[in-house]
């Protein structure tokens, strides 16, 4: 086996897309890939220091989209760009926005699947940014992404995961097993 030394090459990673409001209401986007399940209903997300980072010192709600294959080019460039250096970020984009439900967060329309959430805990927070705990409220899902037992079908989404090795995007592919059953035929 060849040895690559220390790297955080955890796969697959979510292209997660953070949705806030600035302090004039405006919804912000940006893209974080170091994000995962925490506990039964919250998740956890390696923030630097961004404008949603201060967006969230004023709210302590967000929103959590998962990227897919259609909106790929804006969820990148909403990773690249930051709403502290260009005011017309979110508007070339092309995405619309609607109020969350049940936090006071943006939803983006473009998105097959969206957590609503609060933030719960902000664990070694410095200048440089923290680990968001967050509370998922709800989740919402469009529709057209609902398989035939009423849930979300994650291959419909085209949903992507990000490689970090590569510095690029997959998309995940189809079902290949079923959790929780196929290892018993080992019992």
């Amino acid at each position: 086996m060849k040895s690559f030394g220390q790297k955080p090459w955890m796969l697959p990673q979510p292209v997660l897309i953070i949705g806030t409001y600035d302090k004039e209401g405006r919804a912000n986007a940006m893209n974080a890939a170091w994000g995962g399940t925490w506990d039964m209903h919250e998740i956890m997300i390696s923030l630097g220091s961004h404008a949603t980072t201060d967006n969230l010192k004023e709210n302590d709600s967000l929103t959590v989209a998962f990227a897919t294959t259609e909106t790929l080019v804006a969820s990148d460039f909403v990773g690249i760009v930051s709403a502290r250096n260009d005011a017309e970020k979110m508007d070339k984009t092309g995405w619309t926005s609607e109020k969350a439900p049940n936090v006071d967060a943006p939803v983006f329309t473009a998105f097959p699947m969206t957590m609503e959430c609060r933030v719960k805990q902000k664990i070694d927070e410095s200048e440089s940014g923290y680990y968001l705990v967050a509370e998922v409220v709800n989740v919402l899902c469009n529709e057209q992404y609902l398989s035939d037992d009423g849930k979300p079908d994650v291959e419909r989404m085209k949903i992507i995961t990000y490689d970090p090795i590569h510095l690029s995007y997959i998309q995940l592919g189809k079902t290949v097993g079923k959790a929780f059953a196929d290892g018993k035929k080992l019992k």
